[in-house]
């Protein structure tokens, strides 16, 4: 079986996944810096990293490694600059056996000098080598801090699972100097990481630590299991939640400066069977507070979202799934609505970020205030312009329609795939066709895709499969792609911030035809084609040629066509 086993560049080539010239290019760069094949051929982007993750998983028969279940204890036996020059991270320690990931398990140079310098037997596994890289950066960072925060906490004679813990000793130990700080560390770091949310998790032996950056969820910490029950304490305190109830969901608040810029948390408890589960939404006005030329309209999509916005009145629709950015880019159209003359009102769950000049309302169910009993009273406001949260049923819906048919321009979210689907979902809860074809004027589709990092940013030459599986009029082109390398800067992901990319459905007499017909969504998507709307996949592709994106952003988060 070694004997026969074909080498990376061997097995690309055999599999049409790389040409003989390009293997040659790759082989000199290898022998130019010293780098391994199969990282130079991941780096001028000639394979994609899942390429050669399947010639060491499936041909070479070697385990994948899960750097998320990583030992924090083994980490001081390989330095941060040899996990960085090779691309590897100690895994766990079994006895004499370090479990090691490497993105080329092959290198038996490099497993004879960890094996030397540890003293141990190295088992393999394989990994990615952009997670071996993101988890590099965020381990060997994190745990360096925090570390020695921890050794100036002694905690352990807290009893992590006793449900009759004195609620004043709790308080107490929540309210130390060591604890405050530690909890204040993992927040300013998520606020200087970009993140959106810090996620404290209870699991059985650990509790971690996570950011989600760009939309994605990275490993910060993973901290002793004798911390939790502060850590959750004071969480819940600095939120003005009841630290004494832990088998209900509860929601809470509160704001931090940090350098100078006030940041609002909210804050998530759930518990679960290890214990409350901690979620803190980070809002900084900086981020939501856009112009609509920064949302990601194409310069035509935004002339024509912008020409909507100036109706007297109908309802304008922005559609997705959640997190795709429907709420900034509807508190961007408020803000460029906004005017002394105009009355606007919102009804929202929750109400995010205040904007001035503009009456927001949140909905309370306990207290008979829903999206529908908000927009009926709101009707009665004397308004111009409605922002209604969601349109989450029949009631809200028709409330919405008779707003828009009697003078008010309404904007409001629609959980859908696409602007067409918003048509037909309407029809599905019960609107009437005619009433939705008099009343909408204009649907906005979107995903947000997160951008290449400008300090690492490299462009190349997709293979032919790539192109084929975009389904685009490229084929035959010398087209030319951009990715990431990583660096410093992006924290080794590739990519720094996030972008939107939209589908603009305008309605036009073909289309309110179709409404009124109850035809299909396919129908309706080809007739807003012929009438100029651009797809998501369309304007994602245009967004990866001009290197604000990746294609694999772009085939991550739209339909195939």
């Amino acid at each position: 079986m070694q004997q026969t086993r074909k080498t990376v560049g061997e097995y690309l080539v055999e599999n049409r996944l790389l040409s003989v010239a390009q293997l040659q290019t790759a082989r000199l760069e290898s022998e130019k810096t010293g780098e391994s094949l199969s990282h130079v051929l991941i780096r001028l982007g000639l394979v994609p990293e899942e390429r050669i993750l399947e010639y060491y998983t499936d041909h070479c028969l070697i385990p994948t490694g899960d750097v998320k279940k990583l030992d924090p204890q083994v980490l001081p036996l390989i330095p941060e600059a040899t996990a960085k020059r090779y691309h590897l991270l100690p895994l766990a320690r079994k006895d004499n056996r370090l479990i090691m990931a490497l993105s080329d398990p092959l290198n038996v140079i490099v497993l004879d000098e960890i094996k030397f310098r540890t003293g141990l037997e190295i088992e393999v596994r394989v990994a990615r080598e952009s997670e071996i890289a993101q988890a590099i950066a965020q381990y060997y960072g994190a745990q360096g801090s925090v570390g020695e925060l921890i050794k100036n906490i002694d905690l352990r004679s807290v009893a992590v699972g006793d449900e009759d813990l004195d609620l004043s000793k709790l308080q107490s130990l929540a309210e130390e100097a060591p604890i405050i700080k530690l909890l204040n560390t993992f927040i300013t770091q998520a606020f200087h990481d970009r993140a959106s949310d810090l996620h404290i998790e209870p699991d059985e032996n650990i509790l971690r630590v996570r950011h989600r950056i760009d939309g994605v969820l990275y490993d910060v910490a993973t901290l002793p299991k004798y911390l939790q029950p502060a850590i959750i304490s004071r969480a819940k305190i600095m939120a003005e939640m009841n630290i004494a109830v832990k088998r209900a969901p509860q929601d809470g608040r509160f704001q931090i400066d940090i350098e100078g810029n006030p940041i609002d948390v909210r804050v998530s408890s759930f518990p679960t069977i290890y214990g409350e589960n901690i979620v803190m939404r980070l809002l900084d006005t900086r981020s939501i507070l856009l112009g609509l030329d920064e949302v990601g309209f194409s310069p035509e999509d935004l002339a024509r979202f912008n020409s909507l916005l100036k109706y007297p009145n109908g309802i304008i629709l922005v559609t997705g799934p959640t997190g795709c950015g429907k709420t900034t880019t509807l508190y961007s159209a408020l803000n460029t609505l906004n005017s002394p003359k105009k009355n606007i009102m919102t009804i929202e769950d929750p109400v995010e970020y205040h904007l001035f000049g503009i009456r927001q309302a949140q909905i309370n169910v306990k207290a008979g205030l829903t999206f529908a009993t908000g927009l009926r009273s709101i009707l009665r406001q004397d308004p111009d312009i409605i922002m209604v949260g969601e349109i989450r049923d029949l009631e809200t819906a028709e409330i919405a329609v008779q707003a828009a048919l009697t003078g008010h321009l309404v904007l409001s979210t629609l959980h859908t795939n696409d602007a067409p689907s918003a048509l037909t979902r309407l029809v599905d809860m019960g609107v009437e066709p005619f009433l939705i074809a008099s009343s909408v004027i204009g649907i906005v589709a979107q995903r947000l895709v997160r951008t290449i990092c400008k300090e690492c940013k490299t462009s190349f030459h997709p293979a032919p499969p790539v192109l084929e599986e975009l389904h685009a009029d490229l084929r035959g082109q010398d087209v030319a792609f951009f990715a990431g390398k990583g660096c410093k800067a992006c924290k080794e992901t590739g990519y720094r911030g996030r972008t939107g990319i939209i589908e603009l459905l305008a309605m036009n007499e073909p289309i309110k035809e179709l409404i009124i017909a109850k035809a299909s969504a396919g129908a309706i998507l080809k007739a807003a084609e012929a009438a100029g709307m651009r797809s998501m996949r369309t304007a994602g592709i245009t967004k990866a040629l001009a290197g604000i994106t990746t294609i694999d952003e772009v085939l991550q988060v739209t339909r195939v066509e």
